[in-house]
C-alpha cells in the first residue's frame, strides 16, 4: 500500500471556521520509497534524460543541460536540475536548492488563524528552497514539486492557502516565471500522527526513484515570527484549495 498524505487549509476572516483536510493515499501515489535504496552512482551525459523523467524533457531544457539522476541525496544546500510535467501540456525544467528544514508550532506561526482540532493534530513544518527556470517553458504560478520527508515514512503535500501566510511565502512559483528566472520559496507541510519532517523530496511519480534532501531542523528565522505576529486574519476566500496532484 502506498503512503502519502495530503493537506490543504482553506482560512478566512476571524468568525469563519478554518478548514483544513488531510486525504489518505491512492493506487498511484507516490511514497517515501524502499529503506535503503542505494544512491545513483554517476552521472548522466550531458544532454541526457535518465530514465523516469517525462517525456518531452529533452526538448523542455537547453542543450546541454544535465538532469540529477533519479535518487541521488543531497545536503542542504547542494541543487539537483529536474523535470516533471506539472500540466499534460508542459514540461518544466527547475534547478532546486533545498536551504533549510524548519520546526515552528502553531502558536508561532500561525497568531491570529482560527484552526480546527484537525488541524492541530498535526506539526506544522517550513521548507526553504531557491529555485531557478532552468528550462524553456514559462512557469508562471506552478506549485513548487516538493513533498516533505517524513520520519513516519509519508511523503506530505505542501498546504496551500485561500490568501497569503507571511512567516512562509510564497508557497508556488511567482507570476511571471520565465526561462531564467530565480526565486526563494517557502513551503508549509502539516506532517500528522506525531512524526517530524526529516527532508524535502522530490518524486513525480510512483515509479521514479526520489531525490531528496537531508539535514538539521531549525528555528524559523526572527523575521518569519515578526511576520507570523503582524499577519493577522487571512483575507477572505471560501473555496478550498487543493494541492497539486503529481503527474
Amino acid at each position: 500500500m502506498t503512503t502519502r498524505t495530503a493537506s490543504s487549509l482553506a482560512l478566512a476572516l476571524a468568525g469563519l471556521l478554518a478548514g483544513a483536510a488531510l486525504t489518505g493515499c491512492g493506487a498511484d501515489s507516490p511514497k517515501a520509497g524502499p529503506s535503503g535504496s542505494a544512491q545513483a552512482s554517476g552521472s548522466p551525459s550531458p544532454g541526457a534524460v535518465p530514465s523516469g523523467y517525462p517525456s518531452g524533457a529533452a526538448s523542455a531544457a537547453p542543450k546541454g543541460t544535465t538532469l540529477t539522476a533519479p535518487g541521488a541525496k543531497l545536503s542542504l544546500g547542494e541543487s539537483a536540475t529536474i523535470a516533471w510535467a506539472p500540466t499534460q501540456r508542459t514540461v518544466g525544467v527547475l534547478d532546486i536548492t533545498v536551504t533549510a528544514l524548519r520546526r515552528t508550532t502553531f502558536a508561532d506561526s500561525f497568531k491570529g488563524w482560527q484552526l480546527d482540532d484537525k488541524t492541530r493534530a498535526n506539526a506544522p513544518f517550513f521548507v526553504e528552497a531557491t529555485v531557478t527556470n532552468a528550462g524553456t517553458s514559462d512557469l508562471s504560478g506552478q506549485q513548487v514539486p516538493l513533498y516533505g520527508a517524513a520520519s513516519s515514512g509519508a511523503l506530505v503535500e505542501a498546504t496551500s492557502f485561500a490568501s497569503s501566510f507571511k512567516p512562509c511565502e510564497p508557497g508556488t512559483l511567482p507570476t511571471p516565471f520565465p526561462a531564467g528566472a530565480s526565486a526563494d520559496v517557502c513551503l508549509v507541510y502539516l506532517v500528522p500522527g506525531g512524526a517530524s519532517l526529516t527532508g524535502a523530496m522530490f518524486r513525480p511519480s510512483q515509479e521514479f526513484d526520489p531525490i531528496s534532501w537531508a539535514g538539521p531542523l531549525t528555528s524559523p528565522s526572527p523575521s518569519a515570527r515578526a511576520s507570523a505576529l503582524a499577519s493577522g486574519a487571512p483575507s477572505p476566500d471560501n473555496k478550498e484549495h487543493e494541492p497539486a496532484t503529481p503527474r
